[in-house]
């Protein structure tokens, strides 16, 4: 098992940067396909980002896609989320969870295990 901690949110003007991180315990982090979701109010929780195990693979959800990059230190057991050029439509809850599904998987379900979240707000 892991357990997650996220960290790094905070209030942001619109164009400005932020940096999340998800702290994980466990021996056997480097196992673990790692991701960040978003749940902003009134909406379903979306797919962010993603990173393989090894970390040599990422893929983005269209709408972060060149603004947001995901990385991991495995030796930290810990993933980043760095945010730049943030948007209002970025003001949601961010949430670090890991999976040990083989495969890109974007999808909520099929990650056991999550962080408690962290509040992103940007002001226009």
């Amino acid at each position: 098992q892991v357990q997650l901690v996220e960290s790094g949110g905070e209030l942001v003007q619109a164009g400005g940067s932020l940096r999340l991180s998800c702290a994980a315990s466990g021996r056997t982090f480097s196992n673990y396909r790692m991701s960040w979701f978003r749940q902003a109010p009134g909406k379903e929780r979306e797919f962010v980002a993603t990173i393989s195990s090894g970390g040599g693979t990422t893929h983005y959800a269209d709408s972060v896609k060149g603004r947001f990059t995901i990385s991991r230190e495995n030796t930290k057991t810990t993933v980043h989320l760095q945010m730049n050029n943030l948007k209002p439509e970025d003001t949601a809850v961010y949430y670090c969870a890991a999976t040990l599904k083989g495969g890109t998987t974007v999808v909520a379900d099929d990650y056991p295990y999550w962080g408690q979240g962290t509040q992103v707000t940007v002001s226009s």
